[in-house]
């Protein structure tokens, strides 16, 4: 008897698609997206060969020859990326190939293209191995305090290249980093935050906005999945047979689940200002355009979820795996910015990265509207592509 009860278990497991998606299929797709994210990939490796080397822009004020071997110093360091002149494609302040200001290196902070810069002021020549107080002139690392990783690590790649230039007269001398030499301090820096300042409790929007984004893409595809439930209730023939059609379902499904999605992301905001002082008041125009555009590509989203999946079981399996997935990519689960570069890129393929890095402008970064363009965009193309795939998916029902 108990092995008949063990095989009715296996064979109902084997009729349901949606039990086996989740007992299998899911954890086999989390496991692999944080063995890439933390194990360096497919093949293994570390952990530093895993994610990117730290973007850093050095401003070179001092322009000495102990400055430049210092710079040298760092490009030369496998955990770094040196951006020394303005590239071709630089938005705004100077022209390609010109040394970086202090100005400009801020404002590559706060628009989120660098984590931290580096600032060498004049007389920082003299400053290194120098070992005195007040008389020393510090090293300044201009940090977006959302990446906390980068600020720090930059921090103590600097001593390590500073002993090299010092070791070397000038020049660059092979330190390996676990040397002793590298518990030194052989030049002091100062962290100057450019982002968060006004900001009380300024981590409290990257939490609103990364647990918004990825319940209201549960509730979407939960919502969504009424269409099933009137399908097997014969409700939505009946509704065909209307004169409202199956363009005039799918839209009116997709303004409520919008409509539930914008109050869900309100719901998490005022909270989150009423209890731990966001601030929503001063950003409200950002926020509202987020907050419409987001909704909309959640909410087309679940359409798509439901038109493609035949039972409740398989919406179920089906938007834990992809939902699941996508915010573990998308950064509502590990911060992007610790991710490697191919990685990061290959997350934008999912509408909650661009929702995340919008809302992100908005709260963090303070950014104008004009800013949020291309989350803009790339939501509402979403939420376009969304709803033409749920349409031909629906023919199913016309036709049935």
């Amino acid at each position: 008897m108990i092995l008949l009860l063990v095989r009715n278990a296996w064979r109902q497991l084997a009729r349901d698609r949606a039990a086996q998606v989740l007992s299998f299929v899911v954890p086999l797709v989390f496991f692999s997206i944080f063995a890439v994210i933390f194990g360096g990939g497919p093949g293994g490796g570390s952990r530093v060969t895993g994610t990117s080397r730290v973007r850093v822009v050095v401003v070179d004020e001092s322009r000495t020859e102990k400055s430049r071997a210092l710079v040298r110093a760092l490009e030369a360091d496998s955990g770094l990326r040196v951006i020394a002149t303005l590239p071709e494609a630089s938005r705004g302040g100077g022209r390609p190939g010109e040394p970086f200001t202090r100005d400009v290196a801020e404002q590559w902070v706060k628009r989120g293209d660098v984590s931290v810069a580096l600032v060498l002021p004049a007389g920082i020549e003299n400053s290194i191995m120098s070992f005195v107080g007040g008389e020393s002139v510090n090293a300044i690392l201009l940090s977006d305090p959302g990446d906390p990783v980068a600020a720090r690590l930059l921090g103590g790649l600097l001593q390590r290249a500073a002993l090299r230039v010092s070791a070397s007269g000038g020049g660059t001398l092979d330190v390996g980093p676990n040397s002793a030499v590298d518990q030194m301090m052989p030049l002091r820096f100062e962290e100057r935050p450019v982002l968060g300042k006004k900001a009380e409790s300024p981590m409290i929007a990257f939490y609103a906005a990364g647990i918004a984004v990825m319940f209201i893409m549960f509730a979407a595809a939960g919502a969504g999945g009424a269409l099933i439930e009137e399908t097997e209730s014969g409700t939505l023939e009946r509704v065909l047979t209307t004169g409202l059609g199956m363009n005039g379902l799918l839209l009116g499904k997709w303004l409520s689940l919008t409509s539930f999605a914008c109050a869900q992301i309100l719901v998490m905001f005022v909270w989150g200002m009423l209890v731990f002082r966001l601030p929503l008041l001063s950003h409200l125009p950002g926020f509202a355009v987020m907050t419409v555009c987001t909704a909309a590509a959640a909410a087309a989203f679940g359409l798509v979820l439901a038109s493609l999946s035949r039972t409740r079981q398989q919406l179920s399996g089906l938007a834990n795996l992809l939902v699941l997935g996508l915010n573990a990519l998308g950064g509502s689960m590990f911060p992007r910015f610790l991710m490697s570069e191919s990685l990061q890129k290959f997350s934008l393929v999912g509408f909650n990265a661009w929702a995340l890095d919008g809302f992100l402008k908005v709260f963090w970064r303070e950014a104008p509207l004009a800013a949020l363009l291309p989350q803009v965009a790339a939501l509402l193309g979403f939420t376009a592509l969304f709803l033409v795939l749920a349409r031909r998916l629906a023919r199913r029902w016309e036709t049935a």
